[in-house]
């Protein structure tokens, strides 16, 4: 689900992506869940933009930066697609 708001969870990057698969139990512990949210970042072409920057709060509002991205790549965290 790709929401029009660009982040309806305030939260920070690294628990909007580990949101869906938290909790519906795809990761077994923290390691699975990292990789779930860096692949998902990678599939959404922004890791490299927001990996210093995991625990902060996600964009917000239209001006910040890769608000645009994060909503995909919080709609892509499948691990049996990875």
């Amino acid at each position: 689900m790709v929401f029009q708001k660009p982040n309806p969870f305030p939260k920070s990057i690294y628990d909007n992506i580990a949101y869906g698969p938290r909790i519906h139990g795809l990761a077994k512990n923290k390691a699975d869940l990292d990789e779930i949210v860096e692949k998902s970042l990678r599939r959404g072409a922004i890791w490299n933009e927001v990996k210093d920057r995991l625990q902060e709060p996600a964009p917000a509002s239209p001006g910040d930066s890769n608000n645009a991205s994060v909503s995909p790549a919080r709609s892509r965290p499948n691990p049996k697609s990875c």
